[in-house]
């Protein structure tokens, strides 16, 4: 047996869109808002996640927000000789506007405009749907930046990104420009075929949830999307009943799975104890199941 194309089709749709934007356009003019606290200090509103790239499903209500800082920086330099390093000491001083007094700004905007509504979680400052508007997580972060390069402040090189702390003060590092334009560039490799293939990957995984098949949370969905970027763009093409076995087929007999990447190719994918690595028994343990949903359907 196998899942019949219509019902892969069903699942390849995009989940709600004028929802979405009308809710994320009212938070972002909250956040943008005239009198905030960090008025005046360089920021960035912006989508991220599955409904900023289009991948989004009418199983996944979430809308993803980032508020980025860019006034000051976290920063890797561990790929800087010592003779870099110490010009880059050199260089900067410490910021006296930082993410602990940003984030605590942020939520109190947020607070003063839907009250109750709003819960500190241990990375996103979670906003409850309201009647038209979707259930919004914020992400408070700050710019990041991973330095190849340090000579001087005009003369360096790096990849920027963004980072925020978890509730034990971890220090999360993410590229979500580079995750999200690498998804786009992954679409047109594929002739269009990659996000509705990554959606019904998406509702694939909702099902095997809702049956019992795999636990909630084993799949999410920022993963699935750096799993399907990894699989060869000839794997997708002529219907998506052949896309999708061309994935699950390649992933257990072709993949290497120690080399594959997330989307934004700042990070291996598949590596156990890391907060932007999927462990690898999950993603094998997901794959496995969409396999047993595809035999016995």
């Amino acid at each position: 047996m196998a899942i019949p194309e219509s019902q892969l089709d069903t699942w390849s749709h995009q989940g709600s869109i004028t929802q979405s934007s009308t809710t994320y356009n009212s938070i972002k003019g909250i956040l943008e808002g005239s009198g905030t606290p960090y008025t005046g200090k360089n920021f960035k509103v912006f989508l991220q996640g599955s409904y900023g790239n289009d991948t989004n499903i009418y199983a996944e209500s979430d809308v993803d927000i980032v508020i980025c800082l860019n006034d000051c920086f976290q920063r890797d330099i561990d790929r800087l000789s010592e003779e870099d390093k110490a010009a880059y000491q050199a260089a900067f001083t410490g910021a006296t506007y930082t993410h602990v007094e940003f984030k605590a700004d942020v939520v109190k905007v947020l607070v003063d405009q839907y009250g109750n509504a709003v819960q500190v979680g241990d990375k996103a400052i979670a906003i409850d749907a309201n009647g038209s508007r979707r259930k919004a997580d914020v992400i408070s972060a700050i710019q990041f930046r991973r330095y190849t390069k340090f000579k001087s402040i005009s003369d360096s090189e790096f990849t920027e990104g963004i980072c925020f702390y978890n509730a034990k003060g971890e220090r999360i590092a993410n590229y979500p420009r580079q995750h999200s334009a690498n998804l786009t560039q992954k679409h047109k490799d594929t002739s269009k075929w990659f996000k509705p293939v990554a959606r019904i990957f998406k509702n694939m995984r909702s099902r095997l949830v809702d049956d019992g098949m795999i636990a909630k949370g084993v799949a999410p969905s920022y993963y699935l999307e750096g799993l399907l970027y990894n699989v060869p763009s000839e794997k997708f093409h002529t219907d998506y009943q052949t896309c999708v076995v061309n994935v699950i087929n390649w992933y257990r007999s072709d993949a290497v799975k120690k080399d594959l990447v997330c989307a934004n190719e700042q990070y291996y994918l598949l590596r156990d104890g890391h907060h932007v690595c999927w462990n690898q028994a999950n993603c094998d343990a997901f794959v496995d199941a969409a396999a047993d949903l595809w035999n016995a359907w």
